[in-house]
């Protein structure tokens, strides 16, 4: 055991002893239980002064099971989070504003937490049971946001903020939100101008099999992105019994770069040195509507309605010039990319008896990608404007559309004041059709449950356990011809048209245990995915070149575990102190298409920590705080058909000051990536087949940093 980890599991153990050894103390804050819902009355935050929502969370414990979920639920294959899930689903956003989902994916829950201001909510509940009149299941927390009612209120928002970064450039940045009432309609309108700079530096150094040195490469990335972000959530209370919301979110995130690159052949003599320049164009649009209509009927059954319609256009153009020959370019490669999703979902819920009830449903998800790839190289051949003035190798075009109907039916069954039981039954049927290169048709038919138990043991201590079926949401840019943005020289990338969606059955059991007085929170995971028709490498090669595509693979397995703890220091009379720690161990194995042998799964570590700090000095003002994160060990593997990758990376660390200034002002410093973090991969070539049968060619060590950054941000409202 090396001496980081050493260092690192003694903190832990530390950590451990000092949870466990909590006893209550101190007042009971003004905090109530009841039905598994933890509530926090906006009263309870006036000590710490807050500013956003957002701001709120910080200084609730274990408040990050909710508002992060598990790492593994969030990374694993067919994540239901955010807008990779397939439609719109059950789960999902884990954030309710006054009981709702927001309609979106995009512009969902989580992403309003830093735009509602703190003075505009009444209370906030973590609700850690199952109910039929929540709009999200099966999720392990949830938060709902329970903002004021009154006939008229109304807020604006404010934060101006200036990045520093390492090498003297300044970024100036703004943020607005109003937000409020008037009468039966509520609204929140934000936009956001949040400019940002990279300069990143590395090197690699290349080892012959022969142990010879190879080559080395220098690189200088400048990366200068514009990101504008403009939402609305509006909703009007039509009646008692009739409400309808209506969600719009515009996103533009342009972000060119350029990279130096100095390419030195150590095999030459004397040594030669290639000078290339990258000029990248990287634009891209999103915009996405959504909306909601809810009728409550007399006996309290509900009917509702939803709809998301979204479109994004990614539009790539990379040109690569040789300097050592005057500018002369010699890579031409043009990709875009247009995605449309358009959703529409209905459901009725019933109360079977006052223990029982039941919703039913039916919804339509209609995906499509239209996607486009030329690529130009100097091979002496005819030559074109489209490819940049360079000879045509790839003319790539393709569409990719997926009409999917999902019924479903959730059974939620209150077994008695401490146990209950959520049941789910799915049926999926959907038609993948492809034109353009390749003209094909697929249907699919999958029916997927789901059993999701939970047993308050003691007022303190919760049981919670879940089955599932899962099927990951393809990525259509695994059917098509595509960039790969990792590699100076695999410019492309070979697509699949027979791939296949990955399936799972998930077993999860989760025990979470609350301290009394608000002292903590300790939640630990154990997880077991059984997987079927796994994504991964699989050999496309043909007659003229050595090629790997994604594609399935057979079965695997995936499991692990996570321990996420929240302590306040009231044993030692800091309870204005809080501490978090976070640890994640995971693994998988499947079978390697090319080696044949059992390894680990594509792209999985062996695990992830985070631990924070965090004083809320509320006599003087001022908080601060510090937060780590990083990965165990033994980085990420990627097997492809003649390489090997190995990646690490170090901690990366996050430290803040809040002071509450003049005029109601928040001040807030960070320093981020003060030790400059290292990223670094290991790549092993092979020549003469795969990387069973070849034979090594060389080892590329490549390294590369991105230098510290300094922000002060001002907040407000009015």
């Amino acid at each position: 055991m090396n001496q980081k980890l050493r260092i690192r599991l003694t903190f832990l153990l530390k950590f451990s002893v000092i949870v466990f050894s909590v006893k209550a103390s101190g007042q009971e804050p003004s905090i109530s239980e009841d039905d598994a819902t933890v509530t926090y009355p906006a009263s309870y935050f006036d000590q710490y002064e807050p500013f956003s929502v957002s701001d709120m969370l910080d200084r609730i414990p274990g408040i990050n099971i909710a508002r992060q979920g598990n790492f593994n639920s969030q990374s694993g294959p067919g994540s239901s989070q955010g807008s990779d899930r397939r439609g719109l689903g059950l789960g999902g956003d884990q954030v309710l504003i006054n009981g709702r989902r927001i309609t979106g994916k995009e512009n969902e829950g989580n992403s309003q937490l830093s735009r509602i201001p703190a003075n505009q909510v009444s209370r906030i509940e973590i609700i850690r049971g199952t109910s039929g009149d929540l709009d999200v299941r099966g999720a392990s927390q949830v938060i709902n946001i329970v903002l004021l009612e009154a006939q008229s209120r109304s807020s604006i928002a404010y934060e101006a903020n200036a990045d520093h970064y390492h090498d003297g450039r300044i970024k100036p940045g703004l943020k607005l939100s109003l937000s409020g009432q008037r009468g039966n309609f509520d609204y929140l309108v934000s936009g956001e101008a949040e400019p940002r700079w990279e300069y990143r530096k590395g090197y690699e150094t290349s080892i012959l099999a022969n142990g010879l040195p190879n080559d080395t490469v220098s690189r200088k990335t400048y990366t200068d992105q514009q990101p504008i972000v403009l939402s609305t959530n509006l909703g009007y209370q039509l009646s008692d019994q009739d409400i309808i919301h209506f969600n719009l979110q515009y996103n533009q995130n342009d972000a060119p770069y350029t990279e130096d690159r100095v390419i030195t052949d150590l095999l030459s003599s004397p040594a030669k040195s290639d000078i290339q320049f990258d000029n990248v164009g990287n634009d891209s649009d999103f915009w996405e509507i959504g909306g909601d209509y809810e009728h409550t009927f007399q006996n309290g059954n509900r009917w509702k309605n939803l709809f998301i319609v979204n479109k994004k256009e990614d539009d790539r153009l990379r040109e690569r010039f040789n300097l050592n020959e005057g500018d002369v370019k010699d890579l031409f490669l043009k990709t875009f990319n247009q995605y449309e999703e358009k959703i529409f979902r209905t459901s009725y819920s019933m109360n079977i008896n006052p223990s029982q009830d039941l919703e039913v449903g039916v919804e339509r998800a209609q995906t499509t990608l239209e996607s486009t790839l030329k690529l130009g190289l100097t091979t002496g051949g005819d030559t074109s404007n489209q490819f940049g003035g360079l000879s045509p190798i790839t003319d790539s075009n393709a569409t990719v559309e997926e009409i999917r109907y999902e019924t479903f039916a959730v059974h939620n069954w209150q077994i008695n004041d401490r146990m209950s039981l959520e049941s789910t039954l799915i049926f999926e049927e959907s038609t993948i059709k492809q034109s353009g290169d390749i003209s094909k048709k697929r249907d699919f038919n999958f029916i997927r449950p789901k059993l999701d138990y939970r047993f308050d043991i003691t007022p303190s201590l919760q049981l919670r356990t879940t089955i599932e079926k899962d099927v990951a949401q393809l990525s259509f840019n695994d059917f098509t011809a595509n960039i790969n943005s990792r590699d100076d020289d695999q410019n492309s990338i070979a697509g699949n048209p027979e791939i296949r969606q990955e399936q799972s059955w998930r077993y999860d059991i989760n025990l979470e245990y609350r301290f009394n007085n608000d002292n903590g929170v300790i939640n630990t995971n154990l997880f077991y995915h059984d997987l079927e028709d796994v994504i991964d490498k699989i050999d496309v090669s043909t007659s003229a070149i050595i090629q790997s595509a994604n594609g399935n693979i057979g079965d695997g397995e995936r499991y692990g575990g996570s321990v996420d703890a929240s302590l306040r220091l009231a044993k030692f009379d800091l309870p204005q102190v809080l501490l978090t720690a976070r640890v994640d161990v995971e693994d998988g194995v499947a079978t390697d298409p090319f080696l044949g042998i059992d390894r680990r799964l594509q792209r999985q570590g062996r695990g992830r920590y985070r631990y924070g700090f965090r004083h809320d000095m509320s006599a003087r003002n001022i908080n601060y705080g510090i937060n780590v994160s990083g990965s165990f060990e033994g980085g990420s593997l990627i097997y492809d058909i003649d390489k090997i990758e190995d990646y690490n990376m170090e901690d990366f660390i996050m430290a803040f000051v809040e002071v509450q200034g003049w005029g109601g002002l928040i001040y807030r410093f960070e320093a981020t990536n003060v030790h400059e973090q290292y990223r670094c991969r290991i790549r092993s070539r092979y020549t003469g087949g795969t990387i069973a049968t070849g034979v090594l060619s060389e080892i590329e060590n490549s390294c590369s940093q991105a230098g510290e950054k300094y922000a002060i941000k001002i907040r407000g409202t009015f």
